[in-house]
């Protein structure tokens, strides 16, 4: 009973820390404008937001699937939430880095030195993103017995399978109809 209070206390953490920015977000919209509707919530929906939803879900989720105990999950959480938190930032990094790309390589102004750094600015962020991915996996990998890490392979895999469908789901139903 009490690692089932436990693992409540940690889901109901996850969800608070997603709720809440959520929540002051669409208090800080009403506040702006007054005149909107009164009692409709403003629909908030950021890529980073449905990201952190998106990604305690399968924290969740992950339990589940891969059976790990009462007692092993929040040494697991931590861990995973680590890997996850890992490949954001490296994401965000590099997508600055293909943006700098971008806007140089359109600059008929850039030499091929700024050029040349950036490109090597990118192959360095590459080289190191796979070391902490890898290290994440490591940590992980301590926590769980080897059919949980081969199963939190095809677990992650699914998941992203299903947030790509999501998103293209998403968009389709944003689509005007067509005439």
């Amino acid at each position: 009973m009490k690692i089932a209070v436990t693992r409540f206390a940690i889901v109901a953490a996850l969800a608070l820390a997603v709720a809440a920015p959520a929540a002051a977000q669409r208090a800080r919209l009403r506040a702006q404008d007054p005149a909107s509707p009164g009692g409709g919530d403003v629909p908030v929906g950021s890529p980073a937001e449905i990201q952190r939803m998106f990604d305690s879900y399968a924290l969740i989720q992950a339990q589940d699937q891969l059976k790990i105990s009462d007692e092993k999950f929040p040494q697991f959480l931590a861990r995973f939430k680590a890997l996850q938190d890992t490949r954001r930032r490296n994401m965000v990094e590099r997508l600055r880095n293909i943006q700098e790309l971008r806007r140089l390589s359109n600059d008929s102004q850039v030499d091929d030195t700024q050029i040349r750094d950036r490109l090597k600015a990118l192959d360095d962020l590459d080289g190191r993103s796979r070391l902490e991915i890898e290290k994440a996996y490591e940590s992980i990998n301590q926590v769980l017995d080897l059919r949980q890490q081969a199963k939190i392979r095809v677990f992650e895999e699914n998941m992203e399978r299903r947030k790509l469908e999501l998103v293209t789901r998403a968009r389709q139903a944003n689509r005007p109809p067509k005439l």
